[in-house]
């Protein structure tokens, strides 16, 4: 779709996906509830300020996209694929230094956000998932679900009860052809990693993934790169561990990062898990509004699963003295969902993630946290098993 189209068709097709939302003169009051669809379909709820503030970021995409389209006329249209900087003396130093160039050239951007007209096309070939489809028959996709329809499995039926609850309301996620599409891709990931097979929280990743790709064979393959390549092993295994990893690893960084947050929460007996869980599992695609979800899909693909640490590292940042004030556990969920359920900005939130203030994190810093903290919770997980195995026989 996207080579044979000219830059003025993109700019157009990306102009008109981004209507201006104009509330009426009897809105315009704070305290006036107003509800619209996003350029994804998804009903979104706030108030005149809130417009406001999404009209800005509007505006700030379309500039961004002008960037975009400048460094394709300049550099050529995939120039962002030319980013990798070879070892050896094969390579002439003007190359080395040119893809160094385009590799700080597009962290930049990227962090600044992908048009969502450019934004399939740069995810498949950035993430990997090209790489990956490439290296498997073109028809495997189409093959794979042709084999396992009809098949029932304990994955299928959860996928089957979990199809009606993603997104409901959605114009076209909540249909007879969103839920058949978003269940032929699910079915086929079950199948195609027996170990993941399926788990709470990949619908709602995979729903969103269809609306970005368009197409159920690419989303099927992001969704591939992104369990495979991109986050850690064993997330959504049957035990979670990996997200019971990351969950520590959060909990530590928090400490580290945010003292004053982590031990007033401690002092509330406030668990991370209520909220760090789903954030992890579903990446924040239901907390979120979807377009800074995707900003932050944005960042995940390119520069990997630390970025999710980041995020959420500064939702917490960003709300901390309103944090410090709560008396109990609710008060703090009540502030947490209200910050998320409102960031409808995403630099507001990138910037705080990638501020200074926060330390940087390398995925070797990561690795090792995770290191660290397996044992433990592979320990804990263990015990866990023997008491239900227990609790089962006794049954008997």
């Amino acid at each position: 779709m996207y080579g044979t189209q000219s830059k003025i068709d993109l700019a157009i097709e990306y102009k008109s996906q981004i209507p201006i939302l104009r509330p009426s003169i009897h809105s315009r009051r704070a305290n006036i509830t107003v509800k619209f669809q996003d350029i994804y379909g998804f009903t979104v709820e706030g108030n005149v300020d809130d417009v406001n503030v999404l009209n800005e970021v509007r505006e700030k995409v379309r500039q961004q996209g002008r960037a975009w389209w400048a460094l394709e006329a300049n550099k050529g249209a995939n120039w962002y694929l030319h980013t990798t900087i070879g070892e050896g003396n094969a390579l002439k130093s003007s190359l080395k230094f040119s893809a160094l160039v385009n590799a700080i050239t597009l962290k930049k951007l990227i962090r600044k956000g992908i048009p969502p007209v450019l934004r399939p096309k740069v995810w498949f070939a950035l993430s990997g998932a090209a790489k990956k489809k490439s290296t498997v028959p073109e028809s495997y996709y189409n093959d794979l679900t042709k084999a396992v329809e009809g098949k029932v499995t304990a994955a299928t039926r959860q996928i089957d009860h979990d199809l009606p609850r993603t997104f409901p309301g959605h114009p076209w996620l909540d249909t007879t052809e969103g839920h058949a599409a978003l269940r032929r891709v699910l079915v086929g990931y079950s199948f195609r990693d027996s170990d993941v097979g399926y788990c709470q929280g990949l619908n709602f990743v995979a729903a969103l993934l269809l609306l970005v790709m368009k197409t159920e064979e690419d989303a099927f393959w992001m969704l591939a790169v992104l369990l495979e390549n991109v986050l850690v092993n064993d997330c959504y295994t049957n035990n979670l561990s990996g997200c019971h990893v990351e969950q520590r690893v959060f909990k530590d960084l928090l400490t580290k990062k945010c003292p004053r947050i982590a031990a007033h929460l401690e002092a509330l007996e406030f668990d991370i898990s209520l909220v760090a869980t789903e954030w992890f599992l579903c990446l924040f695609a239901k907390s979120l509004p979807s377009e800074t979800t995707l900003r932050v899909w944005d960042v995940i693909f390119y520069e990997g699963a630390m970025v999710i640490f980041n995020v959420a590292l500064a939702i917490f940042k960003m709300k901390e003295d309103e944090l410090l004030l709560t008396h109990h556990i609710g008060e703090v969920l009540n502030v947490l969902q209200k910050t998320t359920h409102h960031l409808f900005d995403p630099d507001d939130l990138l910037t705080v993630a990638f501020d200074k203030k926060l330390g940087s994190m390398t995925t070797n810093t990561i690795s090792k946290e995770r290191k660290k903290q397996e044992p433990e919770v592979m320990k804990e997980l263990d015990e866990r098993s023997k008491r239900l195995n227990s609790f089962q026989m006794d049954e008997k």
